[in-house]
């Protein structure tokens, strides 16, 4: 793999990820990560959307005008979201009426939006696909972590009703209590796990710092 494909998969994994770095598209994050689940979905749909918009706006950069750029951007978009609400309503019913209003407020998340101005635009196809799946899977993949985190805090389960995405009977999951702290799956529960989720990411990318700093002051000493 080369080393821009993996410089682009570092920055939307971790460095320049839409909600921890960016902190864009948060009103779906926080609504929606009650559950592993409803985060996947989610996170899935918003890839989906982020990886084909990119494509097409990129495809279309030299016959867009500058005026009225951010308005065809948006009509993309929502085309998208369009035909991705259409599946989830035919394919996953149970999902589709769990994550309610929040799969066609995709077209408002500001990630989206802002990959398309920022990247998309300004580079050639391919490079804009790995840029929408990049900053797609970070996305997906906060999305997951927040979702799992705040349904084993919350409902003492991991892995609950999955059958609303792969069909069949009603999963239980991983029962790990019999009961959990209500609080977490409610609104003060999202802001908190992305606080912690937050600090986290801040804490290692300070030793990660210090770190590099110690290997460099001895380098420079066995120098000299």
């Amino acid at each position: 793999m080369s080393s821009g494909v993996m410089h682009q998969l570092r920055n939307g994994l971790w460095r320049d990820n839409p909600g921890l770095v960016q902190l864009l598209g948060l009103c779906p994050l926080l609504a929606v990560t009650a559950t592993f689940v409803n985060g996947l979905g989610l996170g899935l749909a918003t890839l989906a959307v982020l990886m084909a918009s990119n494509a097409l706006v990129s495809a279309t950069r030299r016959w867009i005008q500058p005026e009225i750029r951010v308005p065809i951007y948006v009509l993309i978009i929502a085309s998208l979201v369009t035909c991705i609400e259409l599946i989830f309503k035919a394919w996953f019913p149970d999902l589709d009426r769990s994550l309610g209003i929040f799969i066609p407020l995709i077209v408002t998340n500001c990630a989206i939006v802002a990959r398309a101005e920022v990247f998309a635009s300004r580079n050639p196809v391919g490079a804009s696909i790995l840029d929408g799946l990049a900053m797609g899977l970070g996305f997906a993949l906060l999305l997951m972590a927040i979702g799992a985190f705040r349904e084993i805090i919350g409902l003492g389960t991991l892995f609950a009703r999955m059958d609303m995405l792969f069909g069949g009977e009603p999963i239980q999951g991983l029962v790990l209590a019999e009961q959990g702290w209500l609080l977490m799956v409610l609104p003060p529960g999202a802001f908190f796990s992305l606080a912690l989720a937050i600090a986290a990411k801040n804490v290692i990318d300070r030793r990660r710092l210090e770190s590099k700093s110690k290997i460099s002051r001895r380098a420079r000493k066995l120098n000299r």
